[in-house]
């Protein structure tokens, strides 16, 4: 190589230092600075979430996801200062991005709906729920999926997607819940005697709350019984205790007290034409 070449191409790298030199220099320094600064963020947001009591799983997501996010940004914004077309940069990540989204268009419906569960909180862990035809105890809240146990001790894993997209009943949210009874007596029973018997053993029973008072009313002069029905209030964690022995306990007096409980039956008259 000749003299005359080798300061042609040292000129050329001479000039092409000083050109993008400042602007190469410049984009560390922004790089540097970007990522101290989305650390704070990051930080920030934890502290945020902390204090704000968000669900673990959560947390870490959001904080992984920010970061990213940031990142990307940050990463456009250099390359964009030395010199690099950041439109076909951005094009580029949207286009992958579509793809993923329609290749996960399921997942991501159930982790959308487990961030409205886990920001939201319609019920918790421990809570006894219905949701999308099932009724358990939730034992777990996962991004993408919810975990019940049902009361013979079934596993349910419910997509967070649909659970949160549909109607969900929480039987846990309030320290109390009515219990509702229904017993039939027949037609030729003492109506009033029934209701008194009823009153005794409900207010008897030491778990039902006394204030408000439990309620006998006839609710319906059906086919074949008179049928009364119980309202009492108790303690959400007594509900089907005292559903249960109530419906022994009613039984057994009934038959002591000679009060009848019907079962369904039909009157069948023959005409006979001569």
């Amino acid at each position: 190589m000749d003299i005359t070449a080798m300061d042609t191409y040292m000129g050329k790298a001479i000039e092409m230092a000083m050109e993008y030199g400042p602007k190469l220099l410049l984009a560390i320094i922004t790089l540097l600075i970007g990522l101290w600064v989305i650390r704070l963020v990051v930080k920030s947001l934890n502290k945020a979430m902390e204090k704000a009591k968000v669900e673990a799983s959560l947390q870490k997501f959001l904080e992984s996801l920010t970061a990213i996010l940031l990142k990307a940004l940050l990463l456009i914004s250099v390359a964009s200062m030395v010199g690099i077309e950041a439109t076909s940069f951005i094009a580029i990540l949207g286009a992958a991005g579509l793809a993923v989204g329609l290749a996960l268009q399921g997942s991501l419906a159930n982790f959308a709906g487990g961030v409205l569960i886990l920001l939201f909180k319609p019920f918790k862990v421990g809570d006894v729920i219905e949701g999308q035809g099932y009724t358990g105890k939730v034992d777990a809240i996962h991004v993408f999926n919810t975990i019940m146990k049902t009361p013979d001790n079934k596993t349910i894993i419910i997509p967070n997607g649909a659970l949160a997209g549909g109607s969900i009943t929480n039987y846990s949210t309030e320290s109390r819940r009515r219990v509702d009874m229904t017993f039939g007596i027949g037609y030729g029973d003492d109506l009033l005697k029934a209701k008194n018997l009823l009153l005794q053993m409900v207010g008897a029973d030491e778990r039902v709350i006394k204030d408000p008072s439990p309620q006998i009313v006839v609710s319906e002069l059906a086919d074949s019984s008179v049928n009364l029905t119980v309202r009492a209030w108790c303690d959400t964690g007594d509900y089907w205790s005292i559903y249960f022995d109530m419906q022994e306990k009613v039984k057994l007096e009934f038959d002591k007290q000679g009060i009848s409980i019907p079962y369904p039956q039909q009157d069948i008259h023959v005409h006979q034409h001569n």
